[in-house]
């Protein structure tokens, strides 16, 4: 192939699609040059994406361009056919995420639009020395509001104490007309972990015989093994909210407005503090969902906004009316290459809350821990007591719960608490 002439080369290539075009850059540096020609990829930009009677104006501006093909450096035409066609593809999906769900606020299809988009996520992974290894994942399991993502370590991960950072990009293949094993792809970074002040302070969550489960922060637990310290696995959970949007866009920023709506403390019944609010909360594993309850109508007296922080009782203790059976037992199943195990009084909490109007207002997911708690003797229960406690700047909730001699679970209590500041920074957005 190398003694054909050039023009002859290139008139070859002028006879393959985007896909096929694109396939044959990656075979050697010769053919990444020529298939990254300028007027080979213009003309397919034509072609395929100015080719309706919607964008005849497309098709007039880079026929005026025309002249200057050119003077734009190599790739350049390569580099507009994917991200248009990225593009285009993103409106397609955005409109069949669907109507919105009206217990948490979400779209129905977030994760048939994931699957569909082709959207995976990679870990890097940067020592010390500021070697990087970049992992593909090793499982996933989408929840009602939220996806676990796990990568496993083996051999390719430092010690814990040489992790110097964590980077997590959202990756997504660009379809062309044709299947194809080589696509090209976005990649969108996700979270941005800088792991010295987190292995510091991280909080030990469970254990079981092979390994030790730290949090470094609410959505990211490392599996470190018992033995030695290395790291087994880590897992990573996130929210839905936006999901969609911070796997996919790139190096953009993924920030949002909210929507402009009233200000707090301005109800009609000046008794109340805050009303109409909506918390949907589901307790799952690695394997099975334990508990999902939507609690509408919560309200904070004005007397009971202390210390800076509005409370929200979802379930009260007194009520046993309110109180909701765990369909199981509250552990967390894990695997890592040729071996597996679980740990006790572990699963994942994902937390959302709607206001008034109910826009999405604030949201939690997280590996959560459940510990012993001391509790006054009661008639309704005669069992362990365990608490379920998490903490941020913005939201809290405490969660309590009984284990009754039938190893049966009930959560007898639930409440959330929100900050002041985050309530009035929601409200005041662009008001």
């Amino acid at each position: 192939v190398k003694r054909l002439p050039l023009e002859i080369l290139d008139k070859i290539l002028s006879y393959l699609d985007a896909y096929a075009l694109f396939n044959m850059s990656h075979t050697n540096k010769l053919f990444y040059q020529l298939a990254s020609n300028n007027v080979l990829w213009k003309k397919l930009y034509i072609a395929d994406i100015c080719n309706n009677e919607k964008q005849k104006a497309r098709i007039v501006n880079v026929q005026l361009l025309s002249k200057k093909t050119r003077d734009h450096a190599a790739g350049y035409w390569k580099e507009l056919h994917v991200k248009t066609v990225a593009h285009c593809e993103m409106k397609k999906w955005k409109r069949l995420l669907g109507p919105i769900n009206s217990h948490t606020g979400l779209p129905s299809q977030t994760e048939q639009v994931l699957r569909n988009l082709r959207v995976t996520w990679e870990l890097t992974v940067t020592d010390m020395s500021g070697r990087e290894s970049t992992l593909e994942l090793s499982w996933s399991r989408f929840s009602e509001t939220s996806l676990t993502l796990c990568w496993c370590g083996g051999d390719r991960l430092p010690n814990y104490e040489e992790i110097f950072s964590l980077q997590l990009h959202g990756v997504r293949r660009i379809a062309f007309s044709c299947p194809s094993l080589k696509k090209p792809s976005e990649r969108s970074l996700v979270a941005n972990l800088d792991m010295q002040p987190l292995t510091k302070c991280a909080q030990v969550i469970g254990r079981d015989q092979f390994v030790l489960l730290k949090l470094l922060q609410p959505g990211i637990i490392i599996g470190l093994w018992r033995d030695g310290g290395s790291v087994a696995f880590i897992i990573f959970t996130l929210h839905f909210y936006k999901l969609v949007e911070r796997s996919t866009r790139g190096s953009h920023d993924c920030s949002y407005v909210e929507p402009i709506v009233q200000p707090p403390f301005d109800d009609i019944d000046p008794e109340y503090g805050l009303h109409g609010y909506k918390l949907h909360i589901v307790l799952h594993n690695t394997v099975c969902k334990l508990m999902s309850e939507s609690f509408s109508q919560l309200f904070c007296h004005r007397a009971h906004i202390s210390d800076g922080w509005i409370q929200l009782t979802a379930i009260s203790r007194a009520d046993s009316s309110q109180h909701i059976q765990l369909s199981g037992k509250p552990v967390l199943p894990w695997q890592c290459e040729a071996l597996q195990g679980t740990v006790e009084n572990c699963c994942i909490m994902s937390l959302t809350l709607l206001d008034e109007f109910g826009n999405q207002f604030g949201r939690v997911t997280t590996p959560i821990s459940m510990e012993p708690e001391e509790a006054a003797v009661s008639y309704d229960y005669d069992g362990e007591h365990y608490l379920i406690q998490h903490e941020d700047s913005n939201i809290q909730a405490k969660m309590q719960l009984v284990k009754m001699t039938a190893k049966k679970y009930f959560v007898v209590s639930l409440v959330v608490y929100v900050s002041v500041l985050f309530v009035n920074k929601h409200f005041s957005r662009d008001y």
